[in-house]
């Protein structure tokens, strides 16, 4: 199979290159990138005022399978990440089954190589059935192909616990994820602490429920010296623990998530439960700070935390809705429009945060565009302004605030191993 990509506009790894450049790909590798390529090839797409990127790439999502396919299973996830233009996915392990044994592992793997398209990579549980008393066998899971391990979901409450954990997976040179969260402040709040709670007449969640956690967790890879990479951050202080740590060399990485930068906890009102998620959105001086994290480079990188909920799920009253919202579909064109057009970070930066830095955090191939390399490349047409309409997402969930939001980069074409899958 010989594909060849026309006229695009191309990422390098610094800088989108404004001329036009021609990518030529045979069995699934690039093996060719200049000004212009002739020959004979079995496909030809023309790129013409589109942009050519590395396959996005998300290091945090929620597909349901096993055990809740009704809200999302493999193959609607698969199609859906496509849709938002990922190549490559990492699911987090709270599943029903829990993903912490090496057959499960492999079931996530082997089905969703069946399915093709985008690659799905399991994020594996660090304790036994995410309780937070007993380590899996990291070891084995990770030869299974797990790339990570998180209870995310289940905060790792035992800081003895998670010391123990952060010192066995470093072993393995394992990453470790970190929902960050103190369930004692959490209690039963249901959203942001704040004047918002209050007129609402809801129990609200204090933001230092996640600042303590992030400091703590923070700490204990910084005195053990081993990595740790911190989940869905969204608050001012955590940002700030977080830069500090990185200035004194720990290895800390963190992510964000593109409703922390778009939305505010208004965005809850009219007990919109499609805005009810964990953590829960905050402020306007909250959303600036991420907006200041992701310049300054504390934050390295952005994820989707897609957690589709069936729609029956929604429909109840707010304090008793699940959390999450779906985000695969609406996040590459939310970063783009808030952050690029606005000034905050260049598209180059914004492609490194969702392509090229989760790979390397993951430690998997992918994030640039080389010969020789994996022809995993997603086109965009960042100029025309389009409308989100949730009713086209290709989830089987449908719980997203940004319908109807109007935004630029639109996905339209999407290669993964040299073959054109959308």
């Amino acid at each position: 199979m010989r594909l060849l990509i026309k006229n695009g506009m191309v990422f390098t790894g610094t800088t989108i290159k404004e001329e036009k450049q021609d990518i030529a790909i045979e069995n699934g590798k690039i093996i060719e990138i200049n000004k212009q390529i002739n020959g004979k090839f079995d496909q030809i797409i023309d790129a013409n005022e589109q942009i050519v990127l590395p396959g996005l790439i998300d290091a945090h999502c929620h597909l349901r399978d096993p055990g809740m396919e009704y809200k999302e299973d493999l193959e609607s996830g698969i199609q859906s990440a496509l849709h938002g233009g990922f190549t490559k996915i990492a699911c987090m392990p709270n599943t029903k089954p829990v993903i912490d044994n090496e057959a499960l592992v492999s079931y996530i793997i082997e089905k969703s190589a069946t399915i093709g398209k985008v690659k799905v990579l399991p994020i594996a549980s660090l304790s036994k059935n995410q309780q937070g008393k007993e380590l899996t066998e990291i070891g084995l899971l990770d030869r299974a192909g797990a790339v990570a391990f998180s209870d995310d979901g289940n905060p790792v409450n035992s800081s003895s616990f998670l010391n123990k954990a952060l010192q066995y997976a470093n072993t393995f040179d394992a990453l470790v994820i970190s929902h960050c969260e103190d369930l004692d402040l959490v209690g039963e709040g249901s959203i942001n602490e704040s004047f918002q709670s209050t007129t609402m007449g809801l129990l609200g969640i204090p933001e230092t429920a996640e600042d303590v956690m992030v400091y703590r967790d923070v700490r204990l890879a910084e005195y053990n010296k081993v990595p740790i990479h911190i989940a869905h951050v969204s608050t001012r202080q955590s940002v700030e623990v977080i830069r500090q740590a990185k200035k004194r060399g720990a290895k800390i990485t963190c992510e964000t998530c593109p409703h922390y930068f778009t939305l505010t906890e208004k965005a809850c009102n009219g007990f919109n439960t499609f805005a009810k998620i964990n953590p829960p959105l905050r402020t306007v001086d909250d959303v600036n700070a991420i907006k200041e994290g992701l310049k300054d480079g504390t934050i390295d990188i952005i994820a989707t935390d897609h957690a589709p909920h069936h729609h029956d799920e929604k429909a109840v009253p707010f304090s008793l809705a699940p959390n999450g919202i779906i985000g695969f579909e609406s996040a590459f064109s939310l970063s783009y429009t808030h952050l690029v057009k606005e000034g905050i970070i260049t598209l180059s930066q914004l492609v490194s945060k969702m392509s090229t830095i989760p790979a390397k955090i993951l430690k998997i191939e992918g994030g640039t565009i080389e010969v020789g390399k994996a022809a995993d490349l997603t086109i965009v047409d960042i100029k025309n302004n389009y409308e989100i309409n949730v009713n086209n997402f290709h989830s089987k969930s449908s719980n997203s605030p940004f319908d109807g939001f109007k935004v630029y980069g639109e996905i339209k074409h999407v290669i993964i191993d040299g073959i054109k899958e959308l």
